[in-house]
């Protein structure tokens, strides 16, 4: 059985060949860093515009990579959301069309599930675990039971991790895209020069918040004033990515014991998501899950941020289960993972 994916929820441009005994056929990711890097983050009409310019090449250029070609390909799957709403609307009709033309059957894949899916990609796991999701636009701590099965233990009651990455890197002038900036800064900082807050640290329950951590580093900035030095953003940067990890491990410890309770015998923490390839998030998580008595598992760095791959083998999974949708299928701004959790409303909640 083989999948072609597509992914466009952001600011990456994704197509992906999948065959079900895990094997990548393909994967062409185009990043438009260079497109947005003038704004400091993602602008919606432009990267709606870059997924438009590039979809029909990317997928292309995957089946030339796989040296299959549309009829070798068993169906089709595309991002159906959550995400900015033109750009999932570029890939979902991309993958309607290709259906339409070839006959294949079409998939809508939910982008958290292609995250929260990976780890059966690439490391075979079995059912259930507890997953981080930990991205631009998401923070969410669920317990992963099945396809299309998810409970809910925690999420961002404001900002998503990433996004405090990226207001925080751009208050530092330490460039786009957050992420990767303030992790090559830190590392060239001292972490425990300024304190800083660790938000929700010892609450009972699995929320996150980083409003309140990003204030605290905006204050910081304001109190060195222009004398501001290059080695004090970094010792900020190292100060502030050592909360982030500290909080993270916090909430997550939480979920680690809820999640224990329910499910005896499952001790499998799968981190994913673009803040996943954070060196020091990594490090932190797995010394909090072997803590607890659990193991760590986090995708390779390339399957950790945005990717075509993902979707396809999401696609693949419900295809299996003969979870398929029809050609009126409707793009989806929010679409989350346990439609039974709490609503959350703050200016960082994606779903």
């Amino acid at each position: 059985m083989i999948v072609l994916g597509i992914e466009t929820s952001c600011d990456e441009t994704a197509a992906a060949i999948v065959r079900d005994d895990r094997t990548i056929l393909a994967d062409v990711v185009l990043s438009q860093l260079d497109e947005h890097q003038p704004y400091g983050g993602v602008v919606p009409e432009i990267a709606a515009r870059a997924h438009l310019d590039h979809i029909d090449r990317l997928v292309g250029e995957a089946l030339e990579r796989s040296g299959i070609g549309f009829d070798a390909i068993d169906a089709i799957a595309a991002t159906g959301g959550p995400g900015l709403i033109g750009g999932v609307i570029v890939g979902v009709m991309t993958g309607k069309a290709i259906a339409a033309v070839t006959g294949k059957p079409f998939i809508a894949v939910n982008h958290l599930e292609g995250h929260a899916l990976t780890a059966r990609l690439t490391d075979g796991l079995e059912f259930p675990y507890l997953l981080l999701l930990v991205s631009g636009g998401h923070c969410q701590l669920l317990a992963v039971e099945g396809v299309g099965r998810y409970t809910r233990l925690g999420a961002t009651i404001d900002d998503a991790a990433g996004e405090a990455f990226d207001k925080v890197a751009k208050m530092l002038a330490l460039g786009y895209p957050g992420g990767p900036a303030v992790q090559k800064a830190a590392s060239q900082g001292d972490a425990h020069r300024f304190p800083l807050p660790r938000p929700l640290k010892g609450k009972p329950h699995c929320d996150f918040s980083f409003s309140g951590l990003k204030n605290a580093v905006r204050l910081l900035i304001a109190a060195q004033g222009d004398s501001i030095t290059m080695q004090d953003r970094c010792d900020i940067a190292a100060a502030f990515q050592l909360a982030v990890a500290d909080s993270i491990a916090d909430r997550t410890t939480r979920a680690i014991r809820l999640f224990a309770d329910s499910h005896p015998g499952a001790d499998t923490l799968v981190v994913s998501g673009g803040v996943a390839a954070n060196a020091k998030l990594r490090e932190t998580l797995s010394a909090t899950a072997a803590a607890n008595g659990f193991h760590l598992v986090a995708p390779p760095l390339g399957l950790c941020t945005d990717n075509g791959a993902m979707i396809a083998w999401a696609g693949l999974e419900r295809f299996r289960l003969g979870l398929t949708d029809s050609l009126d299928f409707a793009p989806r701004p929010r679409w989350p993972l346990d439609p039974d959790a709490i609503k959350l409303r703050g200016a960082g909640v994606k779903a």
